[in-house]
């Protein structure tokens, strides 16, 4: 402290290869501005800043919004949706599965081809008929 009673605010100077390698985590997914802050100390506009000056993807006067937890969320219904379809096909082949067993039995036991033939010629019954 100084004698007036004010506080001395350390000012910290990154290196450029730090704030590049941290502009490069963010573009590539691999943390989000919020856990840099967190882990670094280093307040989000400034982290921002670095983001806009050293990213390779960010245009001038383009604003970055990081949406949060919208591609986790999206990720996690997705990664749902296909349990769901999984568990449906699932229960498809085990009806597939059931129904061909019972074809296999009846023709076994009660000398019946439920299966269609298709070396037989179609049936007469399918021509219409006049009405006298």
């Amino acid at each position: 402290m100084i004698k007036t009673g004010k506080r001395l605010h350390k000012r910290r100077s990154y290196s450029e290869e730090f704030k590049r390698k941290l502009v490069s985590d963010f573009e590539s997914g691999i943390s989000t501005v919020r856990q840099m802050e967190r882990q670094y100390g280093i307040h989000n506009g400034v982290i921002y800043r670095w983001i806009y000056q050293y990213s390779n993807y960010n245009e001038k006067n383009v604003v970055v919004v990081e949406m949060k937890d919208s591609q986790t969320n999206r990720i996690k219904e997705l990664e749902q949706q296909i349990a769901q379809l999984e568990q449906a096909v699932g229960q498809k082949q085990i009806k597939i599965d059931f129904l061909e067993k019972m074809i296999e039995l009846a023709k076994e036991h009660y000398d019946i081809d439920i299966k269609k033939n298709y070396s037989t010629p179609p049936s007469g019954g399918s021509k219409s008929t006049d009405k006298k």
